[in-house]
């Protein structure tokens, strides 16, 4: 566990931290690589240790800001390349259209499993009115 004051989130055996966890996949309870059932769909649970990984709501956030965050990368690399080299277009469909495929479905993966693995850690869930 941690200190009060320390920036480190609280551990237990077993248990990856956060970036190796969303970088490759791995469960947040055991640490097995059984996050992912698919490119970017979650597994229905944990195929080791069992934990319900639909139990999480991820929702659009990670797609949202991927969409941002990719469109600004791949706008001003091809208007770099445009200014310094000026290739023919069908360069720029080489380039930006596979580069943008990998950095979206790649950072989606990584970007959802970072919020859940979040979700998992500080044990979120529904918002409730205190009685």
């Amino acid at each position: 566990m941690t200190q009060p004051g320390n920036s480190q989130e609280p551990q237990s055996k077993g248990q990856p931290d956060t970036a190796s966890a969303a970088l490759l996949g791995l469960c947040p309870d055991c640490g097995s690589k059984t996050l992912f059932d698919g490119i970017a769909k979650f597994a229905a649970r944990c195929r080791v240790c069992g934990l319900d990984f639909s139990t999480y709501n991820v929702g659009d956030g990670p797609a949202a800001f991927l969409t941002f965050f990719v469109g600004a990368v791949i706008a001003g690399g091809a208007i770099w390349v445009q200014l310094a080299f000026e290739p023919p277009f069908w360069v720029h469909i080489l380039l930006w259209l596979p580069l943008s495929t990998l950095l979206t479905v790649g950072g989606l993966r990584v970007a959802k499993a970072w919020l859940l693995i979040a979700e998992h850690r500080r044990k979120a869930g529904e918002g409730r009115l205190k009685d």
